[in-house]
């Protein structure tokens, strides 16, 4: 398995801008990378400067003020935290021009301790190459910047797809298509079969190396992420090293990519720069336990054999992810791609060659690849 630290990390950086009384689109240099990120003490503060990068194609538009005088403004403890990464042929906000027609919206989603910018890279690679998409990240329920967000439970499946159902509805998006890697596959398909609207017709739902039904985690010699769980909430929730938390992690048995990519999910609680400063988690951990025993649990393989006019589901199976993977779930998905045919549907089994289960880490090329199917 490559390096899970190859991952974009989920810590988080940079300088907030405030926008104050003023109503700005703002299109980042070369320079530049820009967020939307929510939730912030200020509802107007939303932007985040971090270092550059060499995709001068992306740009994004910032929430702002006008969106707060119109009414319509969600409350910042109630919305997801994004980012919504656009192409450079993209005119249209939500915010300063509605009569432009919405451009396509593809929406991204993490995995179990995740984060939106998993999928940071990859997604500025897409803008690149499909400069008239649009992509938004998002940081899950209990995930990244989300964590804060006092969500109700029962934190499941369900009410994960809930949570992105409602956030694109309120930024007035019709997503064309949805990606989801392991639970996020599994929100994914939650989404298609919650709701005809806000979602597009036709849509594309890609599961990347998740079953509809009965999870399988781990085999021998593989990361066990409920057991991963249970270590992590032993853990004190102020870490004074992560090396050490590196360590604890691969003493109990766990990859050290695996344990490098965790501890991407401490923030620094002391002051920049302070050679006494001490990390805290970003993630809200009991609700994350929860959310993976239903991930075990939710069983989808309904909207799979009789998946709606107009919905596309793409399974994605990474080569090296065997233990993922029983024979009766391909027989099952094979079989339900020639009843999908016959009702003007469709269901698509492909396999990431030289990939695990970290399919975007593993093997970027070979997924942009097979991805870039569905921007065309």
């Amino acid at each position: 398995m490559a390096a899970i630290s190859n991952l974009a990390g989920c810590s988080h950086g940079g300088s907030s801008v405030n926008f104050g009384e003023r109503r700005l689109t703002f299109r980042p240099t070369p320079a530049l990378k820009t967020r939307i990120s929510w939730p912030s003490k200020n509802p107007l503060a939303v932007g985040h400067l971090g270092k550059g990068h060499k995709n001068s194609g992306v740009r994004m538009a910032l929430v702002d003020e006008k969106l707060a005088r119109s009414g319509d403004l969600p409350k910042p403890s109630d919305i997801l935290a994004f980012d919504l990464v656009q192409g450079a042929l993209v005119k249209w906000s939500s915010v300063t021009d509605r009569s432009l027609p919405e451009p396509p919206t593809a929406v991204f989603l993490h995995g179990i301790l995740g984060c939106r910018k998993n999928w940071g890279t990859f997604t500025r690679r897409l803008a690149q190459e499909f400069p008239t998409w649009q992509f938004l990240l998002v940081d899950l329920r209990c995930h990244g910047d989300s964590a804060s967000i006092k969500k109700r439970g029962p934190h499941t499946v369900s009410s994960t797809a809930l949570d992105v159902l409602k956030l694109v509805q309120q930024l007035r998006l019709t997503p064309r298509v949805l990606v989801g890697h392991s639970f996020g596959g599994k929100v994914a398909l939650s989404m298609a079969e919650q709701a005809a609207k806000p979602l597009a017709r036709p849509v594309r739902v890609w599961v990347l190396d998740a079953t509809p039904g009965k999870v399988r985690p781990g085999g021998d010699g593989e990361d066990h992420p409920e057991e991963l769980i249970s270590v992590l909430s032993t853990l004190p929730q102020e870490i004074s090293s992560k090396r050490d938390v590196v360590d604890v992690l691969v003493r109990k048995g766990f990859s050290k990519d695996v344990a490098q990519w965790v501890v991407t999910n401490l923030r620094p609680t002391g002051p920049l720069g302070s050679s006494q400063s001490t990390f805290s988690w970003v993630f809200d951990l009991k609700g994350i336990s929860e959310m993976y025993r239903s991930y075990e649990e939710t069983n989808l393989w309904k909207i799979v054999e009789d998946v709606p006019r107009g919905v596309h589901v793409n399974f994605l199976k990474a080569e090296r992810s065997l233990h993922r993977w029983a024979l009766e779930d391909l027989q099952r998905i094979h079989a339900a791609e020639e009843l999908a045919a016959e009702e003007a549907a469709g269901v698509e089994m492909h396999v990431l060659e030289d990939a695990g289960h970290w399919v975007h880490a593993d093997n970027p090329d070979g997924l942009f690849k097979i991805l870039s199917s569905s921007f065309q």
